[in-house]
């Protein structure tokens, strides 16, 4: 029985425990009067994490308030999208990642700093 016992300890503790699912990574780069990719295409009720970057010579945002209001979030991550505002804004060079889940809509983005959004910088997020 002893055996028996042993045998099945170590069968437990040779069995590797798998930690929860991590979220998908999507990157959206802010550049000069424009979003890479222009239209972002997620998964309702799926997990994600969205890397947002700024590569262009001065500060931008990704602004979709529709979008970040009907997420799932936690509190961390309600404040990276300034809660209501529903933006991600990004100085020159800056990064910053946003996990939520999102729900089944098209959305628009755009840049809300003056004159972006009518030079180009807007996209939508399509959920399905």
């Amino acid at each position: 029985m002893r055996i028996l016992s042993f045998t099945l300890a170590a069968l437990a503790l040779s069995v590797p425990v798998t930690a929860a699912e991590a979220p998908a990574k999507v990157t959206v780069t802010l550049a000069n009067f424009s979003f890479t990719p222009s239209d972002l295409h997620l998964h309702a009720g799926q997990p994600v994490t969205i890397h947002f970057t700024n590569s262009g010579s001065g500060g931008h945002d990704f602004t979709a308030p529709e979008f970040f209001a009907a997420a799932t979030m936690d509190a961390a991550n309600r404040a990276r999208v300034e809660g209501a505002k529903g933006r991600v804004a990004l100085g020159k060079g800056e990064s910053s990642d946003v996990t939520l889940t999102p729900k089944a809509g098209t959305y628009k983005a755009h840049c809300s700093h003056f004159m972006h959004s009518s030079l180009g910088m807007t996209g939508k997020v399509v959920v399905d």
